[in-house]
């Protein structure tokens, strides 16, 4: 479950990712949470989104060269990224073996999976692509926000499989799907036979225009976004059925990033790590931005067709961006005991006042607690094992012990 040769670093010393949005926030669907479709209106809308041939080659030479590790991963994103075409990512391909001096290059994709062809699927599997597929649970519940588009997904995870393409479903949890965590985690189990899963919590807030607001600007959770309560529930009532069944069979990346920070070792995901700051995203026109819940104007980095990604990535404003998580810490959270393992989670939901009136308290903090405090006993036996280089999957068959 956990990667022994994980070690804690300094947040710059770290690798650096961009997540890449060579059509930027186009999309063939139009889902009803999506934060990312106004990102448009930064742009002008008539021209052509999708990245140029100049822009993908600056990229590309500029991110290899950045990374401090001989292993490079690309991170393609959206929008939805396969309106590229193959083409596209065929000559991507080509530019990576050109610039790659020595280095291993992998690539992982985010897809809606309603475009996914057996001509992608034989071009993810020759190329080891890792392919993440949004899916939201049920058709009932995937349906509801995303554009009825559930059969086609699943389509496109058939012909995954049918290829032997490796991949993961990312689902959000909305607040229709959290209310039934049991029947949302055994669709992915049980249905999809999934074995790599990831999911993240709807929190957002628009302004009076719609629009979609950050930090301390004025705005009300949308009526897709989750309460702290909820999100508790959710993450206790999934831990307890996957403790008990399918620890090392079913990897939950919540559930993973949790015993990672109970080791001691970075955990993998951004929202539960001491800082932020080491992973941006890119618009098809270069633009660089502090993150992809942060594609605001007052996070724009610059572009890397006038500053390089290792001049952005490690100047000020970034640093200054990812040492804030850290350094702006409620007093509440400072007085936690698990801060160690939640870290005020991310940024972009810190709009709540806590228990000392204080603002930039993280809206989905109660829910964490009471997900912390739950999972407690089974993550010291996990962390316990794991360090002692014994097999954490034990757990399960000790788990009543361990709750006693």
């Amino acid at each position: 479950m956990l990667n022994s040769n994980m070690n804690a670093a300094s947040p710059f010393s770290r690798p650096l990712y961009v997540m890449l949005k060579p059509v930027g926030s186009r999309c063939n669907l139009s889902c009803r949470y999506c934060y990312y479709l106004e990102k448009a209106h930064y742009y002008d809308e008539t021209a052509d989104f999708l990245m140029s041939d100049a822009v993908l080659e600056e990229f590309v030479r500029q991110y290899i060269e950045a990374q401090t590790s001989s292993e490079v991963l690309f991170i393609w994103h959206g929008g939805e990224p396969l309106l590229c075409g193959l083409d596209f990512y065929k000559y991507a391909l080509s530019l990576q073996q050109k610039y790659a001096g020595g280095r291993h290059i992998d690539n992982c994709i985010q897809t809606n999976g309603t475009l996914i062809t057996e001509e992608w699927c034989r071009f993810f599997k020759e190329n080891n692509f890792l392919v993440g597929v949004s899916i939201d649970g049920p058709k009932h519940f995937h349906d509801a926000y995303r554009c009825r588009s559930y059969d086609a997904v699943v389509r496109g995870i058939e012909l995954l499989n049918k290829h032997d393409v490796q991949w993961n479903a990312m689902a959000v949890v909305n607040n229709l799907n959290v209310e039934y965590p049991l029947e949302f985690y055994r669709f992915f189990r049980d249905e999809l036979n999934c074995r790599y899963l990831q999911f993240t919590p709807i929190v957002e807030r628009i302004d009076e225009k719609g629009r979609f607001v950050i930090g301390n600007e004025e705005g009300k959770l949308t009526e897709t976004s989750i309460s702290s309560k909820q999100w508790g529930t959710f993450l206790c009532a999934i831990f307890d059925e996957w403790v008990q069944h399918d620890v090392g069979e079913m990897f939950v990346q919540m559930f993973d990033a949790t015993l990672a920070n109970w080791c001691g070792v970075p955990p993998g995901i951004c929202s539960l790590a001491p800082t932020c700051g080491h992973s941006a995203a890119m618009e098809h026109n270069g633009d660089l931005f502090s993150c992809d819940h942060f594609v605001f104007p007052q996070h724009l980095l610059g572009n890397i067709r006038t500053n390089s990604i290792t001049s952005m990535m490690y100047g000020d404003q970034q640093k200054a961006f990812g040492l804030s998580k850290r350094n702006e810490l409620t007093r509440q959270c400072k007085e936690c005991q698990y801060l160690f393992a939640c870290n005020g989670e991310c940024p972009k939901n810190r709009f709540a006042l806590d228990e000392y009136g204080n603002f930039g308290h993280n809206h989905l903090c109660a829910g964490y607690l009471r997900y912390f405090r739950h999972v407690a006993p089974a993550m010291d036996y996990m962390a316990e094992e794991w360090l002692a280089g014994r097999e954490v999957a034990s757990v399960m068959k000790n788990i009543k012990c361990i709750y006693q």
